[in-house]
């Protein structure tokens, strides 16, 4: 079987080396870079599963990094290592499209668990797409699941790849309850406080995306998800 390739963009030499070793050490293949900058030129050059990307780095951080990789390849996961925990930064590299943080210092096995439930996620995500209908009519718009589309009259809203997931469920589940556990293990990996955190920011872009058509709404189920109201 082929190993998963990772690029890992850490600063701290001896950090960044220590777990390019424990990943290897678990069958995957991993670049490191020690800057944002030579992390884009590494991420131009080959391709990966997964990005693990240092926030605080020189040349160029995290977020910066991941709004360029977010440039040319909307898909490919990412990963941040953070030592901060402040709530702005954590939801700033979810609206980058980040699928999850870890906050150093770490326990390695954690780390590696999070990466494994990541790449699981996307391999799953790729099978589900297959079984999921291609087109929805919700309202007055047209959602195409495959290009990531949603047209209203004459205007055309692409979908990141989280965004189309979500809203794909969430016409699976019209007029009935979405179990937010449910989206969060099948489009995020996991159940968690920071998958949460990122559910509720995706779910606020699909209000926005939504809004011109009133007979929509998308309904907070309080203790259970959420639910794709359209009216008759």
């Amino acid at each position: 079987m082929e190993k998963e390739k990772i690029l890992l963009v850490e600063d701290d030499v001896n950090f960044g080396m220590v777990l390019r070793s424990y990943l290897e050490l678990n069958d995957f293949l991993v670049v490191l870079k020690q800057d944002g900058y030579q992390g884009l030129q590494a991420f131009k050059k080959e391709s990966f599963a997964l990005c693990i990307l240092d926030v605080m780095m020189p040349n160029m951080d995290g977020f910066t990094l991941a709004a360029e990789i977010r440039k040319t390849d909307k898909k490919i996961p990412l990963l941040f290592l953070t030592a901060k925990t402040l709530k702005e930064d954590i939801i700033w590299g979810y609206n980058l499209g980040a699928d999850d943080y870890i906050t150093k210092p770490f326990d390695t096995d954690i780390f590696l668990h999070k990466v494994k439930v990541i790449l699981k996620r996307v391999s799953e995500s790729a099978a589900a797409k297959k079984e999921t209908p291609v087109e929805f009519l919700i309202g007055k718009y047209k959602f195409n699941y495959k290009i990531r589309t949603l047209i209203f009259e004459n205007t055309s809203q692409k979908l990141s790849p989280k965004e189309a997931d979500l809203l794909a469920m969430l016409c699976m589940h019209q007029n009935d309850v979405l179990q937010r556990d449910e989206a969060l293990r099948k489009i995020w990996g996991e159940d968690s406080y920071f998958t949460t955190r990122s559910m509720d920011v995706f779910i606020t872009k699909l209000r926005k995306y939504l809004k011109e058509d009133p007979a929509i709404e998308i309904e907070n189920i309080h203790g259970n998800g959420f639910r794709l109201f359209v009216k008759q």
